[in-house]
């Protein structure tokens, strides 16, 4: 177990660890210093100790833990309904390099009902080996039963490597998943590779608001877990010739869960997925009033395509947070990204930038918007967009 304690005939009643302390975890009793219930046995008290007289015992069980008996690269395989997501294709074509440096095979974990076509999908997009965990009950996303069932195959599978979609679903199951495993996890990956030497992940993310690529690495602990966004890895190409083992393991679904999906209500804009969509019309605190929103929709329509918008407006409360696209939304990388009435914050750009063409719409000739944009239209997008959606209305008709 591990644990902290106050070496009492060491202790001089300083109160240097007091003030280390930096959750008030500590106080004085009798002149020597007293650890209180609420400590998180982070050691800051003990590295400001000058007499040694505090003492941090860490558990050495994990320590233990044997590390050679974890192979394997997985993929948590998003679905809805039996349909895949495109970041499973994004995450196997990933996982693919991994597992080639490994010497180990990719597998695909799936998690449904109905999944007869999702599974071959897998294995046309290079899975190794599939986990299909296929029952009725199973239809509908459940934090509570994807992580039980999760937790299961991993105890008996032992992967070293685990990656999930930095999706709604991903950004939920997998932080449950590495709190019950014990292990790290590392959100919002932009690159990983394995270091040659020690065969470890390197996990590469944005920090202090993008302006630090931080590397992250879990040495002594298993799986290594990391979520990474849609748009920012490359699917592989599909063979139709591939073969794959499929199995069907035995996990125990449970069924007495405190969380039940009643009903899935899907609102009219979020029809073509934000992530999926090759078109994309977004929106930002240029367009005026969150009543100009129907221009963007009406647009995002004709065109087929998904609605998106800046911080700003969802912040303002002009539109739900599911259509955000940037650094604390969605990353996207359609065909064609539409940016009505967007100034183009580093922090939007971050999110939209691998977009193939970016059409720019705003009143002001030097917002940074321009500096990205494929085309660019100065004009004010109230007079801008009623054009566009009857040309292109014509057009496609």
């Amino acid at each position: 177990m591990s644990g902290i304690k106050i070496l009492i005939e060491k202790c001089t009643g300083c109160k240097l660890c007091l003030k280390a302390c930096p959750f008030g975890a500590m106080k004085m009793e009798d002149k020597k210093a007293v650890i209180l219930e609420n400590c998180t046995l982070c050691g800051a008290c003990v590295s400001s100790c000058k007499f040694d007289a505090i003492e941090l015992k860490e558990d050495k069980s994990e320590a233990g833990q044997d590390l050679s008996a974890f192979r394997g690269v997985w993929v948590f395989a998003e679905q809805k309904y039996g349909n895949s997501a495109s970041v499973s294709f994004e995450l196997l074509g990933e996982g693919r390099k991994l597992a080639d440096v490994l010497n180990t095979e990719l597998c695909a974990v799936l998690i449904g009902s109905s999944l007869e076509q999702a599974v071959k999908e897998l294995v046309r997009y290079g899975a190794d080996k599939v986990y299909k965990i296929d029952n009725e009950s199973l239809e509908d996303y459940n934090d509570e039963s994807y992580t039980d069932i999760f937790v299961q195959l991993v105890n008996k599978y032992k992967p070293e490597i685990v990656l999930m979609g930095a999706t709604t679903y991903g950004r939920s199951l997998a932080p449950r998943v590495a709190s019950r495993l014990n292990t790290g996890l590392t959100a919002d990956c932009t690159g990983l590779k394995i270091d040659p030497e020690e065969k470890i992940l390197l996990q590469t993310r944005p920090a202090f608001g993008g302006n630090l690529m931080a590397t992250i690495i879990c040495p002594d602990h298993r799986p290594q877990m990391s979520t990474v966004r849609p748009k920012v890895m490359k699917a592989l190409e599909p063979d139709d010739s591939r073969t794959a083992e499929i199995v069907a393991p035995g996990v125990s679904i449970p069924a007495d869960l405190s969380v039940k999906v009643k009903n899935v209500v899907s609102n009219l804009c979020e029809m073509v997925s934000l992530t999926e969509a090759d078109v994309i019309v977004s929106g930002g605190r240029g367009i005026g009033d969150p009543k100009n929103f129907a221009l963007i929709e009406e647009l995002a329509k004709v065109l087929n395509g998904a609605v998106g918008a800046s911080r700003a407006t969802v912040d303002a409360g002009w539109i739900e947070y599911s259509h955000q696209v940037g650094q604390t939304g969605k990353t996207v990388g359609p065909k064609v990204y539409i940016a009505c009435g967007i100034s183009g914050a580093i922090q939007h750009l971050a999110g939209m930038s691998s977009s193939d063409t970016i059409i720019a719409i705003n009143k002001n000739a030097e917002a940074p918007i321009f500096k990205v944009a494929t085309y660019g239209i100065v004009g004010d997008v109230l007079e801008v967009l009623p054009k566009l959606i009857k040309e292109f209305k014509q057009k496609l008709a």
